[in-house]
Protein backbone atom coordinates (compact mmCIF):
# COMPACT_ATOMS: atom_id res chain seq x y z
CA UNK A 1 0.00 0.00 0.00
CA UNK A 2 1.27 3.60 -0.85
CA UNK A 3 1.95 5.96 2.13
CA UNK A 4 0.89 9.25 1.84
CA UNK A 5 4.36 10.98 1.37
CA UNK A 6 5.15 8.41 -1.44
CA UNK A 7 1.74 9.60 -2.75
CA UNK A 8 2.61 13.31 -2.66
CA UNK A 9 6.18 12.64 -4.33
CA UNK A 10 5.00 10.23 -6.94
CA UNK A 11 2.72 13.00 -8.06
CA UNK A 12 5.36 16.02 -7.91
CA UNK A 13 6.88 13.51 -10.24
CA UNK A 14 4.05 13.60 -12.12
CA UNK A 15 3.67 17.61 -12.27
CA UNK A 16 7.35 17.63 -12.94
CA UNK A 17 7.37 15.80 -16.41
CA UNK A 18 4.01 17.55 -17.34
CA UNK A 19 5.78 21.17 -17.06
CA UNK A 20 8.57 20.00 -19.01
CA UNK A 21 5.83 18.81 -21.56
CA UNK A 22 4.29 21.72 -21.83
CA UNK A 23 7.50 24.16 -21.72
CA UNK A 24 8.64 22.31 -24.71
CA UNK A 25 5.88 23.66 -26.72
CA UNK A 26 6.53 26.94 -26.10
CA UNK A 27 9.58 28.64 -27.64
CA UNK A 28 12.00 30.67 -24.93
CA UNK A 29 10.51 33.99 -26.55
CA UNK A 30 7.03 33.16 -25.67
CA UNK A 31 8.13 32.14 -22.07
CA UNK A 32 10.39 35.24 -22.03
CA UNK A 33 7.52 37.25 -23.00
CA UNK A 34 4.96 35.69 -21.12
CA UNK A 35 7.17 35.68 -18.21
CA UNK A 36 6.38 31.70 -17.25
CA UNK A 37 8.91 30.72 -15.54
CA UNK A 38 8.08 27.25 -12.89
CA UNK A 39 9.23 27.31 -9.61
CA UNK A 40 11.84 24.05 -8.93
CA UNK A 41 10.52 22.21 -6.48
CA UNK A 42 13.32 22.32 -4.05
CA UNK A 43 13.03 26.19 -3.66
CA UNK A 44 9.38 25.38 -3.18
CA UNK A 45 9.75 23.37 -0.83
CA UNK A 46 11.59 25.77 0.92
CA UNK A 47 9.62 28.71 0.75
CA UNK A 48 6.64 26.83 1.78
CA UNK A 49 8.28 25.46 4.73
CA UNK A 50 9.48 29.19 5.67
CA UNK A 51 6.12 30.33 5.25
CA UNK A 52 4.20 27.57 7.38
CA UNK A 53 6.86 28.49 9.97
CA UNK A 54 5.85 32.37 10.27
CA UNK A 55 1.64 31.18 10.16
CA UNK A 56 0.57 30.81 13.93
CA UNK A 57 0.60 27.05 14.48
CA UNK A 58 -3.05 26.57 15.71
CA UNK A 59 -4.11 27.99 12.70
CA UNK A 60 -5.73 26.23 9.37
CA UNK A 61 -4.35 27.39 6.38
CA UNK A 62 -6.31 29.11 3.42
CA UNK A 63 -3.41 29.16 0.82
CA UNK A 64 -3.78 31.13 -2.18
CA UNK A 65 -1.13 31.39 -5.71
CA UNK A 66 -2.24 34.31 -7.73
CA UNK A 67 -0.10 32.53 -10.62
CA UNK A 68 -0.46 28.63 -10.00
CA UNK A 69 0.89 27.42 -13.64
CA UNK A 70 0.93 24.03 -12.75
CA UNK A 71 1.05 24.40 -8.92
CA UNK A 72 4.75 23.50 -7.98
CA UNK A 73 3.51 25.81 -4.88
CA UNK A 74 0.80 23.72 -3.34
CA UNK A 75 2.69 20.58 -4.16
CA UNK A 76 4.84 21.97 -2.03
CA UNK A 77 2.09 22.61 0.59
CA UNK A 78 1.04 19.04 0.41
CA UNK A 79 4.56 18.09 1.55
CA UNK A 80 5.32 20.20 4.06
CA UNK A 81 1.85 21.18 6.20
CA UNK A 82 2.03 17.76 8.07
CA UNK A 83 -0.94 17.67 10.05
CA UNK A 84 -1.95 21.33 9.95
CA UNK A 85 -5.35 21.43 8.76
CA UNK A 86 -5.86 23.40 5.05
CA UNK A 87 -9.26 24.73 4.43
CA UNK A 88 -9.19 25.39 1.23
CA UNK A 89 -6.66 26.22 -1.76
CA UNK A 90 -7.20 27.45 -4.40
CA UNK A 91 -4.94 29.57 -7.40
CA UNK A 92 -5.41 31.09 -10.62
CA UNK A 93 -3.85 30.88 -14.17
CA UNK A 94 -4.21 32.80 -17.25
CA UNK A 95 -3.10 30.91 -19.91
CA UNK A 96 -5.36 27.46 -20.15
CA UNK A 97 -2.13 25.72 -22.23
CA UNK A 98 -1.18 25.43 -18.31
CA UNK A 99 -4.26 25.64 -16.35
CA UNK A 100 -6.20 22.97 -17.87
CA UNK A 101 -3.49 19.70 -17.46
CA UNK A 102 -2.56 21.46 -13.78
CA UNK A 103 -7.09 21.32 -13.10
CA UNK A 104 -6.84 17.67 -14.64
CA UNK A 105 -3.62 16.58 -12.61
CA UNK A 106 -4.89 18.46 -8.88
CA UNK A 107 -8.86 17.25 -9.50
CA UNK A 108 -8.99 14.45 -6.87
CA UNK A 109 -7.27 17.07 -4.33
CA UNK A 110 -8.75 20.42 -2.75
CA UNK A 111 -6.99 22.62 -4.95
CA UNK A 112 -9.58 24.78 -6.98
CA UNK A 113 -7.87 26.24 -9.97
CA UNK A 114 -9.67 29.32 -12.12
CA UNK A 115 -9.02 30.39 -15.54
CA UNK A 116 -8.92 33.27 -15.72
CA UNK A 117 -6.66 36.62 -15.10
CA UNK A 118 -5.89 36.93 -11.33
CA UNK A 119 -5.68 41.22 -12.28
CA UNK A 120 -9.46 40.78 -13.21
CA UNK A 121 -10.74 39.59 -10.64
CA UNK A 122 -13.05 40.66 -7.77
CA UNK A 123 -11.53 40.13 -4.51
CA UNK A 124 -13.68 38.74 -1.44
CA UNK A 125 -15.42 40.78 1.26
CA UNK A 126 -15.86 38.21 3.70
CA UNK A 127 -12.54 37.28 5.98
CA UNK A 128 -13.04 33.39 5.88
CA UNK A 129 -12.83 33.75 1.57
CA UNK A 130 -9.40 35.29 2.18
CA UNK A 131 -5.84 33.88 2.04
CA UNK A 132 -3.70 33.75 5.54
CA UNK A 133 -1.02 32.42 3.61
CA UNK A 134 -0.76 33.85 -0.07
CA UNK A 135 2.81 32.17 -1.87
CA UNK A 136 3.20 33.15 -5.08
CA UNK A 137 5.72 33.60 -7.79
CA UNK A 138 4.40 35.70 -10.62
CA UNK A 139 4.69 36.15 -14.40
CA UNK A 140 7.90 38.41 -14.67
CA UNK A 141 6.50 40.55 -17.17
CA UNK A 142 8.47 43.70 -18.50
CA UNK A 143 6.80 47.22 -18.77
CA UNK A 144 7.13 47.21 -22.87
CA UNK A 145 5.40 43.56 -22.89
CA UNK A 146 2.27 45.52 -21.17
CA UNK A 147 -0.36 47.22 -23.66
CA UNK A 148 -1.02 51.17 -22.98
CA UNK A 149 -4.54 50.40 -21.82
CA UNK A 150 -3.91 47.55 -20.09
CA UNK A 151 -1.48 49.39 -18.03
CA UNK A 152 -3.42 51.92 -17.48
CA UNK A 153 -5.92 49.69 -16.20
CA UNK A 154 -3.30 47.82 -14.04
CA UNK A 155 -2.33 50.95 -12.93
CA UNK A 156 -5.86 52.46 -11.58
CA UNK A 157 -6.25 48.67 -9.93
CA UNK A 158 -3.36 48.99 -7.70
CA UNK A 159 -4.33 52.34 -6.48
CA UNK A 160 -8.12 51.15 -5.61
CA UNK A 161 -6.77 47.45 -4.03
CA UNK A 162 -3.72 48.87 -1.83
CA UNK A 163 -3.06 52.99 -2.59
CA UNK A 164 0.31 52.38 -4.45
CA UNK A 165 0.91 54.47 -7.65
CA UNK A 166 2.94 52.54 -9.80
CA UNK A 167 5.34 53.97 -12.35
CA UNK A 168 4.62 52.94 -15.82
CA UNK A 169 8.37 51.50 -15.86
CA UNK A 170 7.14 48.75 -13.41
CA UNK A 171 6.83 44.86 -14.41
CA UNK A 172 3.62 42.58 -14.38
CA UNK A 173 4.77 41.15 -10.67
CA UNK A 174 4.26 44.47 -8.83
CA UNK A 175 0.78 44.68 -9.99
CA UNK A 176 0.62 41.09 -8.69
CA UNK A 177 1.62 42.02 -5.52
CA UNK A 178 -0.45 45.16 -4.92
CA UNK A 179 -4.01 43.53 -6.46
CA UNK A 180 -3.38 40.75 -4.30
CA UNK A 181 -3.83 42.84 -0.75
CA UNK A 182 -7.62 42.80 -0.73
CA UNK A 183 -7.34 39.13 -0.77
CA UNK A 184 -5.16 38.83 2.55
CA UNK A 185 -7.37 38.42 5.72
CA UNK A 186 -5.46 40.61 8.35
CA UNK A 187 -2.70 39.14 9.70
CA UNK A 188 -2.49 36.73 6.80
CA UNK A 189 1.51 36.19 5.98
CA UNK A 190 2.47 36.30 2.16
CA UNK A 191 5.44 35.49 0.70
CA UNK A 192 6.76 37.00 -3.19
CA UNK A 193 9.26 35.20 -5.81
CA UNK A 194 10.13 38.28 -7.42
CA UNK A 195 13.09 39.96 -9.52
CA UNK A 196 15.64 41.54 -6.73
CA UNK A 197 15.06 44.75 -9.13
CA UNK A 198 12.81 46.00 -7.29
CA UNK A 199 15.29 46.90 -4.98
CA UNK A 200 17.40 49.26 -6.68
CA UNK A 201 15.42 51.00 -9.47
CA UNK A 202 12.86 53.80 -9.47
CA UNK A 203 10.32 52.28 -10.20
CA UNK A 204 10.55 50.19 -7.22
CA UNK A 205 10.02 52.88 -4.81
CA UNK A 206 6.55 52.89 -4.62
CA UNK A 207 6.66 49.18 -4.10
CA UNK A 208 9.13 49.70 -1.30
CA UNK A 209 6.83 52.64 0.20
CA UNK A 210 4.37 49.47 0.46
CA UNK A 211 6.75 47.74 2.12
CA UNK A 212 7.38 50.08 4.80
CA UNK A 213 4.30 51.64 5.87
CA UNK A 214 1.42 49.60 4.67
CA UNK A 215 2.16 46.00 5.90
CA UNK A 216 4.95 44.56 8.34
CA UNK A 217 7.80 43.43 6.16
CA UNK A 218 9.28 40.94 8.01
CA UNK A 219 12.39 39.27 5.52
CA UNK A 220 13.74 39.69 2.49
CA UNK A 221 16.17 36.97 1.00
CA UNK A 222 17.88 37.46 -2.29
CA UNK A 223 19.84 34.48 -3.46
CA UNK A 224 23.38 35.31 -4.79
CA UNK A 225 23.45 36.09 -8.26
CA UNK A 226 25.55 33.57 -9.29
CA UNK A 227 23.17 30.76 -8.53
CA UNK A 228 20.17 31.60 -10.65
CA UNK A 229 16.98 30.18 -9.34
CA UNK A 230 15.72 29.46 -12.81
CA UNK A 231 17.79 27.75 -15.37
CA UNK A 232 15.65 29.47 -18.22
CA UNK A 233 15.84 33.08 -16.76
CA UNK A 234 18.40 34.92 -16.46
CA UNK A 235 17.13 37.29 -13.73
CA UNK A 236 18.53 37.58 -10.01
CA UNK A 237 15.85 36.75 -7.39
CA UNK A 238 14.54 37.35 -3.68
CA UNK A 239 11.89 35.92 -1.68
CA UNK A 240 9.72 39.10 0.08
CA UNK A 241 7.90 38.43 3.37
CA UNK A 242 5.56 40.04 4.85
CA UNK A 243 1.83 40.34 7.15
CA UNK A 244 -0.96 42.08 6.63
CA UNK A 245 -0.97 44.64 9.38
CA UNK A 246 0.35 47.86 10.08
CA UNK A 247 3.87 48.25 10.89
CA UNK A 248 5.05 48.91 14.74
CA UNK A 249 7.10 52.44 14.55
CA UNK A 250 10.48 51.39 15.42
CA UNK A 251 9.92 47.22 13.80
CA UNK A 252 13.50 45.88 12.41
CA UNK A 253 13.52 43.54 9.15
CA UNK A 254 15.56 40.97 8.56
CA UNK A 255 18.04 40.99 5.38
CA UNK A 256 19.67 37.99 4.36
CA UNK A 257 21.85 36.81 1.42
CA UNK A 258 23.14 33.77 -0.41
CA UNK A 259 23.11 30.28 0.79
CA UNK A 260 19.08 29.52 1.32
CA UNK A 261 16.52 30.93 3.53
CA UNK A 262 16.56 28.90 6.00
CA UNK A 263 20.53 29.01 5.86
CA UNK A 264 21.54 32.26 4.31
CA UNK A 265 25.29 33.55 3.89
CA UNK A 266 24.99 36.55 5.32
CA UNK A 267 21.61 38.17 7.80
CA UNK A 268 21.42 41.82 9.22
CA UNK A 269 18.51 43.35 10.81
CA UNK A 270 17.68 46.63 10.03
CA UNK A 271 15.57 49.13 11.08
CA UNK A 272 12.33 50.59 9.07
CA UNK A 273 13.59 53.76 9.68
CA UNK A 274 17.04 52.96 7.65
CA UNK A 275 15.33 51.57 5.12
CA UNK A 276 13.09 54.66 4.93
CA UNK A 277 16.50 56.71 3.93
CA UNK A 278 18.14 54.03 1.70
CA UNK A 279 17.81 54.43 -2.17
CA UNK A 280 19.23 50.70 -2.71
CA UNK A 281 18.13 48.34 -0.63
CA UNK A 282 20.42 45.72 -1.85
CA UNK A 283 23.23 46.77 0.18
CA UNK A 284 21.79 45.07 2.39
CA UNK A 285 22.64 42.72 4.58
CA UNK A 286 26.17 44.24 3.83
CA UNK A 287 26.96 47.16 5.98
CA UNK A 288 27.89 49.75 3.03
CA UNK A 289 29.30 52.51 4.42
CA UNK A 290 29.35 54.14 0.93
CA UNK A 291 25.70 54.74 1.63
CA UNK A 292 26.48 57.47 4.20
CA UNK A 293 29.33 59.02 2.33
CA UNK A 294 29.45 62.95 2.83
CA UNK A 295 32.91 63.32 0.99
CA UNK A 296 33.31 63.59 -2.53
CA UNK A 297 31.80 61.29 -5.26
CA UNK A 298 32.55 60.84 -8.96
CA UNK A 299 30.09 63.29 -9.59
CA UNK A 300 31.80 65.93 -8.13
CA UNK A 301 35.17 65.43 -10.75
CA UNK A 302 33.27 64.17 -13.69
CA UNK A 303 30.00 64.49 -15.57
CA UNK A 304 29.05 60.97 -16.25
CA UNK A 305 26.93 60.39 -19.55
CA UNK A 306 25.12 57.59 -21.19
CA UNK A 307 26.75 56.94 -24.59
CA UNK A 308 24.47 58.03 -27.58
CA UNK A 309 21.93 55.62 -28.91
CA UNK A 310 21.60 56.02 -32.56
CA UNK A 311 18.36 54.86 -33.24
CA UNK A 312 19.57 51.99 -35.46
CA UNK A 313 23.25 50.95 -35.09
CA UNK A 314 23.25 48.91 -38.30
CA UNK A 315 22.22 51.68 -40.26
CA UNK A 316 23.76 54.74 -38.66
CA UNK A 317 27.41 53.08 -37.87
CA UNK A 318 29.56 51.69 -40.61
CA UNK A 319 32.87 50.32 -41.18
CA UNK A 320 35.33 51.70 -43.00
CA UNK A 321 34.63 49.37 -46.20
CA UNK A 322 31.27 50.49 -46.31
CA UNK A 323 31.96 54.37 -45.76
CA UNK A 324 34.13 54.47 -48.80
CA UNK A 325 31.89 51.90 -50.93
CA UNK A 326 28.48 53.85 -50.37
CA UNK A 327 30.53 57.07 -51.11
CA UNK A 328 29.46 59.13 -47.54
CA UNK A 329 31.23 62.28 -47.38
CA UNK A 330 34.07 62.35 -44.61
CA UNK A 331 32.04 65.30 -43.26
CA UNK A 332 29.56 63.29 -42.28
CA UNK A 333 31.50 60.60 -40.55
CA UNK A 334 32.66 60.55 -36.68
CA UNK A 335 34.68 57.91 -35.47
CA UNK A 336 32.85 56.08 -32.65
CA UNK A 337 34.65 53.02 -30.53
CA UNK A 338 33.18 49.60 -31.64
CA UNK A 339 31.51 47.21 -28.96
CA UNK A 340 34.09 46.32 -25.90
CA UNK A 341 35.02 42.97 -27.08
CA UNK A 342 37.25 44.98 -29.95
CA UNK A 343 38.86 47.07 -27.43
CA UNK A 344 41.48 44.92 -25.84
CA UNK A 345 44.20 47.27 -24.34
CA UNK A 346 42.02 49.73 -21.38
CA UNK A 347 44.09 52.69 -23.26
CA UNK A 348 43.19 54.10 -26.80
CA UNK A 349 45.48 55.52 -28.96
CA UNK A 350 44.86 57.65 -32.03
CA UNK A 351 46.23 58.77 -35.51
CA UNK A 352 47.02 61.85 -36.74
CA UNK A 353 43.32 62.25 -37.69
CA UNK A 354 41.88 61.39 -34.11
CA UNK A 355 40.56 58.13 -35.30
CA UNK A 356 41.46 55.34 -32.91
CA UNK A 357 43.89 52.63 -33.48
CA UNK A 358 41.85 49.90 -33.36
CA UNK A 359 41.57 46.76 -35.48
CA UNK A 360 37.58 47.49 -35.95
CA UNK A 361 37.30 51.09 -37.22
CA UNK A 362 33.98 52.72 -37.07
CA UNK A 363 32.01 55.42 -37.99
CA UNK A 364 28.75 57.34 -37.17
CA UNK A 365 26.63 58.73 -39.97
CA UNK A 366 25.86 62.20 -38.58
CA UNK A 367 24.40 64.95 -40.96
CA UNK A 368 22.68 67.98 -38.98
CA UNK A 369 21.42 69.33 -43.06
CA UNK A 370 18.22 69.56 -43.88
CA UNK A 371 16.84 66.84 -46.50
CA UNK A 372 17.03 69.13 -49.37
CA UNK A 373 20.34 70.44 -48.91
CA UNK A 374 21.65 66.87 -48.49
CA UNK A 375 19.16 66.02 -52.07
CA UNK A 376 20.99 68.59 -53.51
CA UNK A 377 24.82 68.74 -52.63
CA UNK A 378 25.32 65.36 -51.41
CA UNK A 379 23.80 62.72 -53.64
CA UNK A 380 25.29 59.77 -52.22
CA UNK A 381 24.58 60.30 -48.88
CA UNK A 382 20.76 61.26 -50.11
CA UNK A 383 20.91 57.80 -51.71
CA UNK A 384 21.71 55.89 -48.66
CA UNK A 385 19.68 57.91 -46.40
CA UNK A 386 16.59 56.76 -49.05
CA UNK A 387 17.08 53.14 -47.87
CA UNK A 388 16.68 53.54 -44.38
CA UNK A 389 13.30 55.84 -45.02
CA UNK A 390 10.59 53.31 -45.00
CA UNK A 391 12.23 51.15 -41.71
CA UNK A 392 14.94 53.17 -39.43
CA UNK A 393 13.40 56.86 -40.09
CA UNK A 394 9.93 55.16 -38.63
CA UNK A 395 11.65 54.32 -35.38
CA UNK A 396 10.62 56.42 -32.38
CA UNK A 397 14.09 57.83 -31.88
CA UNK A 398 14.75 58.48 -34.99
CA UNK A 399 11.09 60.12 -35.86
CA UNK A 400 11.49 62.25 -32.55
CA UNK A 401 14.66 64.09 -34.06
CA UNK A 402 14.42 67.49 -36.18
CA UNK A 403 16.14 65.66 -39.04
CA UNK A 404 15.77 61.78 -38.41
CA UNK A 405 19.56 61.09 -39.58
CA UNK A 406 21.14 64.03 -36.94
CA UNK A 407 22.50 62.45 -34.05
CA UNK A 408 22.61 63.46 -30.21
CA UNK A 409 25.78 65.50 -29.24
CA UNK A 410 27.87 63.48 -27.24
CA UNK A 411 31.68 64.66 -28.56
CA UNK A 412 34.59 62.82 -27.50
CA UNK A 413 35.20 62.00 -23.15
CA UNK A 414 38.64 61.72 -22.01
CA UNK A 415 37.92 58.24 -20.12
CA UNK A 416 35.01 56.19 -20.78
CA UNK A 417 33.63 52.84 -18.74
CA UNK A 418 32.34 49.91 -20.04
CA UNK A 419 29.28 50.00 -17.62
CA UNK A 420 28.31 46.01 -17.67
CA UNK A 421 30.42 43.43 -16.44
CA UNK A 422 30.38 40.24 -14.56
CA UNK A 423 31.46 39.97 -10.94
CA UNK A 424 32.00 36.22 -11.17
CA UNK A 425 35.62 35.94 -12.88
CA UNK A 426 37.70 38.33 -10.53
CA UNK A 427 39.59 41.00 -11.14
CA UNK A 428 37.17 44.82 -11.93
CA UNK A 429 34.18 43.90 -13.62
CA UNK A 430 34.12 47.22 -14.99
CA UNK A 431 36.40 48.87 -17.00
CA UNK A 432 37.96 52.40 -17.35
CA UNK A 433 39.25 53.51 -20.53
CA UNK A 434 41.52 56.17 -21.21
CA UNK A 435 40.53 57.79 -24.70
CA UNK A 436 42.98 59.37 -26.61
CA UNK A 437 41.15 59.66 -29.57
CA UNK A 438 37.96 61.75 -31.09
CA UNK A 439 35.67 58.91 -31.14
CA UNK A 440 32.54 59.46 -29.83
CA UNK A 441 30.76 56.30 -28.38
CA UNK A 442 27.10 54.61 -28.40
CA UNK A 443 25.57 53.31 -24.64
CA UNK A 444 26.98 49.99 -23.72
CA UNK A 445 29.38 52.97 -22.38
CA UNK A 446 29.48 55.54 -19.78
CA UNK A 447 31.11 58.77 -20.74
CA UNK A 448 33.13 60.62 -18.29
CA UNK A 449 33.61 64.55 -19.12
CA UNK A 450 36.00 66.57 -16.25
CA UNK A 451 33.68 69.14 -14.19
CA UNK A 452 34.62 72.69 -13.88
CA UNK A 453 36.44 71.69 -10.69
CA UNK A 454 38.52 68.84 -12.23
CA UNK A 455 38.94 71.26 -15.72
CA UNK A 456 40.44 73.74 -13.38
CA UNK A 457 43.35 71.15 -12.01
CA UNK A 458 43.96 69.69 -15.68
CA UNK A 459 44.52 73.33 -17.14
CA UNK A 460 47.35 73.35 -14.68
CA UNK A 461 48.61 69.22 -14.55
CA UNK A 462 47.30 67.66 -17.46
CA UNK A 463 49.35 64.82 -16.35
CA UNK A 464 46.41 64.46 -13.89
CA UNK A 465 44.02 62.41 -16.05
CA UNK A 466 46.25 59.60 -16.55
CA UNK A 467 46.97 59.48 -12.54
CA UNK A 468 42.80 59.53 -12.07
CA UNK A 469 42.87 57.37 -14.67
CA UNK A 470 44.97 54.60 -12.77
CA UNK A 471 43.17 55.58 -9.85
CA UNK A 472 39.89 55.08 -11.07
CA UNK A 473 40.51 50.75 -12.49
CA UNK A 474 41.52 51.08 -8.97
CA UNK A 475 38.63 51.41 -7.18
CA UNK A 476 37.61 48.28 -4.71
CA UNK A 477 35.08 46.32 -6.93
CA UNK A 478 32.66 45.61 -4.44
CA UNK A 479 32.33 49.90 -4.01
CA UNK A 480 31.29 49.71 -7.39
CA UNK A 481 29.03 46.83 -7.19
CA UNK A 482 27.18 47.58 -4.41
CA UNK A 483 26.73 51.44 -6.04
CA UNK A 484 25.21 49.11 -8.90
CA UNK A 485 22.68 46.56 -9.67
CA UNK A 486 22.53 43.02 -10.56
CA UNK A 487 20.89 40.25 -12.89
CA UNK A 488 21.22 36.77 -12.72
CA UNK A 489 23.87 34.71 -13.49
CA UNK A 490 26.51 37.52 -11.64
CA UNK A 491 25.59 40.25 -14.17
CA UNK A 492 26.85 43.68 -13.04
CA UNK A 493 25.12 47.56 -14.17
CA UNK A 494 26.05 50.86 -13.41
CA UNK A 495 23.78 53.74 -14.24
CA UNK A 496 25.46 57.30 -14.80
CA UNK A 497 23.74 58.11 -11.38
CA UNK A 498 24.93 55.09 -9.92
CA UNK A 499 28.69 55.56 -11.18
CA UNK A 500 28.46 59.18 -10.52
CA UNK A 501 27.72 58.26 -6.84
CA UNK A 502 30.67 55.93 -6.22
CA UNK A 503 33.01 57.67 -2.98
CA UNK A 504 35.92 59.58 -4.45
CA UNK A 505 37.71 61.42 -1.89
CA UNK A 506 41.01 59.44 -2.49
CA UNK A 507 40.58 60.94 -6.31
CA UNK A 508 40.47 64.14 -4.84
CA UNK A 509 43.05 64.26 -2.42
CA UNK A 510 45.51 62.81 -5.83
CA UNK A 511 44.75 65.87 -7.91
CA UNK A 512 44.59 68.21 -4.34
CA UNK A 513 41.41 68.86 -3.67
CA UNK A 514 40.41 70.21 0.28
CA UNK A 515 39.35 67.49 2.64
CA UNK A 516 35.87 69.79 2.99
CA UNK A 517 32.91 68.36 1.94
CA UNK A 518 32.13 69.54 -1.67
CA UNK A 519 29.25 71.29 -1.41
CA UNK A 520 31.34 73.32 1.59
CA UNK A 521 34.67 73.54 -0.62
CA UNK A 522 33.04 74.99 -3.63
CA UNK A 523 31.20 77.62 -1.26
CA UNK A 524 34.14 78.51 0.00
CA UNK A 525 36.02 79.09 -3.35
CA UNK A 526 32.67 81.09 -4.40
CA UNK A 527 33.40 83.24 -1.79
CA UNK A 528 36.85 83.59 -2.15
CA UNK A 529 36.45 84.99 -5.86
CA UNK A 530 34.05 87.59 -4.20
CA UNK A 531 36.41 88.87 -2.19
Amino acid sequence: MTSKAETITLVEERRLTLQAELDSYKTQAERNKFGQFATPTRLAHEILAYGLSLLPRNEAIRFLDPAIGTGSFYSALRATHGRRPVNWARGFEIDPHYGEPARHLWRETPLDITLSDFTRQEPPTHDEEKSNLLICNPPYVRHHHIGGADKRRLQNTARKAANIEFSGLSGLYCYFLALSHPWMSEGGIAGWLIPSEFMDVNYGKALKAYLLRDVTLLHIHRFDPNDVQFDDALVSSAVVWFKKQKPLADHQITFSFGGTLQQPALVRKVNAGELEHASKWSRFPKRSAESTHKGYRLGDLFSVKRGLATGDNNFFILDEERATALDIPSRFLRPILPSTRYVKEDEIMADEHGIPLLEKRLFLLDCTLPEHEVQHGYPSLWAYLQTGRAQVAQRYLCRSRRYWYAQERRPAAPIVCTYIGRSDHGGQPFRFLLNHSQATATNVYLMLYPSPLLMDKLRANPAMLRTLWHALNAIDRTVLLDNGRVYGGGMHKLEPRELAAVPADELAALIGLDKKRPEEQLAFEAMAAAL
